[in-house]
């Protein structure tokens, strides 16, 4: 080995950017997207360029990045899970659609850009969210398996965590609560469906793309369970908390449509201790990991060190 090779060696390590991370797999996963889903001039092309306008409207992808970097956590290769993150994704997509619409949240913006249904209608943004789910097991239905997970595995995971059990079990429930006097334990419930189970299965995902042992397995879980509801916790404390300018939405809308918040029901010390609890679960899942989940504590971090 020559000197200029061993001197390279020899250098220290980089530090880890959250930024550079980010905008690197933000890239990648757009590119997969795009190659995965019909274009947009495919008939019917009103429906394309639906799924193409909420998915591309400038997300952050945290959940196909949670997956990802659980994949790197458990020595897997990320291009094995990337199929998995964009399906996720497509879920998350999907839910948005449906969640702004006149029926549910009613909501004219998301993300600075008009929703779905202000642009192509109701009846389009419906479908559109309808074809964004159905893509998303068309786009996981490519990973064939692995030896500890096979194709049934993971088509399941992406089942359980989308279907009438968590993610709309979250949204039912927070419907038919709105305007009512819910318990804690209720609220809890709503946020583990409508965030945690989400958040769960992408990290889920990553590690079953790498073929990782059933500890692994549990930690991941514990992680993204935690990181959920303790995102959903600090969202409804900034709610009350911040103007709409510091939260870039508007503020106090959580109050305005009678939603119960942690802070309503528990008051927000108890909130915030909640928070801080759920928070420290999070990072103490990932202490097995012994330095190889890098990248998924300051996705934790950036999820949940916002000002509380």
């Amino acid at each position: 080995m020559s000197a200029a090779i061993k001197n390279l060696d020899s250098r220290p390590p980089k530090p880890f950017s959250l930024p550079n991370f980010l905008a690197s797999r933000t890239a990648a996963i757009n590119r997969a997207l795009d190659r995965f889903l019909p274009a947009a001039t495919a008939k019917p092309a009103t429906v394309h360029r639906a799924m193409r306008y909420s998915l591309f409207a400038g997300g952050k992808r945290i959940r196909p990045a949670l997956c990802l970097a659980a994949a790197s956590a458990c020595g897997g290769d990320e291009t094995d899970a990337l199929p998995l993150a964009c399906a996720v994704e497509c879920v998350h997509t999907y839910s948005l659609v449906h969640d702004d619409l006149p029926a549910m949240d009613d909501d004219d913006y998301r993300r600075g850009k008009l929703t779905n249904h202000k642009v192509f209608g109701e009846g389009i943004a419906v479908l559109a969210g309808d074809a964004l789910l159905t893509q998303a097991f068309e786009i996981a239905a490519r990973c064939q398996g692995w030896p500890r997970y096979s194709h049934q595995a993971l088509i399941l995971e992406l089942a359980r965590a989308a279907g009438s059990l968590q993610l709309i079990a979250g949204q039912v429930a927070d419907l038919e609560g709105e305007g009512k006097r819910i318990s804690a334990r209720q609220l809890r419930y709503i946020h583990e469906r409508k965030t945690s189970a989400l958040l769960c299965c992408s990290v889920r995902l990553g590690g079953m793309s790498a073929n990782c042992t059933p500890t692994q397995l549990k930690a991941l879980t514990n992680f993204g369970y935690s990181v959920g509801l303790a995102f959903q916790v600090i969202d409804d404390i900034l709610d009350v908390t911040q103007t709409s300018a510091q939260l870039g939405k508007t503020a106090g809308k959580d109050s305005k449509a009678q939603k119960a918040t942690y802070p309503s029901i528990l008051g927000l010390e108890r909130s915030r201790k909640i928070a801080r609890q759920l928070t420290q679960r999070a990072f103490d899942s990932l202490k097995s990991f012994k330095g190889r989940a890098v990248a998924l504590g300051a996705l934790a971090e950036f999820l949940l060190g916002r000002d509380r």
